[in-house]
């Protein structure tokens, strides 16, 4: 689903939700006894609603937590663009570059996990480097050593 898709989807909700509000009040004004009864069978319906929702989202969400959901899209465009869908790390990227001692074990304080769901990584140009990810311990560049 496209997010237009979903940006109008939330606003038809929101628009709907407001409408019965806005109708629960009315009844409530005028009849307070059948705005009593009809709350309680709204209530029910959207409680329904709510746990059909929990269960499809269960269902359709990976485990690790909506980390990976959705497409990602990776794209290198230009004479020595490299692109990469997660983190790159210990690599040597350029001419003549260099890894001269092996990369750091583990990922520094405060690495980047990815945003959940799809996401586009593009690099353009000449020598363009783009990750979805961390960047860390590299050699990028001509002659760059690391």
């Amino acid at each position: 689903m496209s997010a237009t898709t979903r940006r109008v989807l939330a606003w038809v909700v929101g628009g709907v939700c407001l409408g019965v509000v806005a109708g629960l009040l009315v009844v409530a004004v005028l009849d307070l006894d059948v705005g009593d009864r009809t709350a309680s069978v709204v209530g029910a319906v959207v409680a329904v609603a709510g746990l059909a929702l929990s269960l499809i989202t269960l269902l359709v969400t990976p485990a690790g937590g909506g980390q990976g959901a959705g497409r990602v899209t990776v794209r290198a465009r230009g004479r020595g663009a490299v692109a990469a869908g997660g983190s790159v790390r210990g690599n040597a990227i350029g001419d003549r570059a260099r890894v001269t001692r092996p990369p750091s074990s583990a990922p520094p304080p405060g690495a980047a996990s990815g945003p959940p769901g799809g996401r586009d990584v593009t690099a353009r140009g000449e020598g363009a480097v783009s990750a979805g990810e961390d960047v860390v311990d590299n050699a990028i560049g001509e002659d760059s050593e690391r």
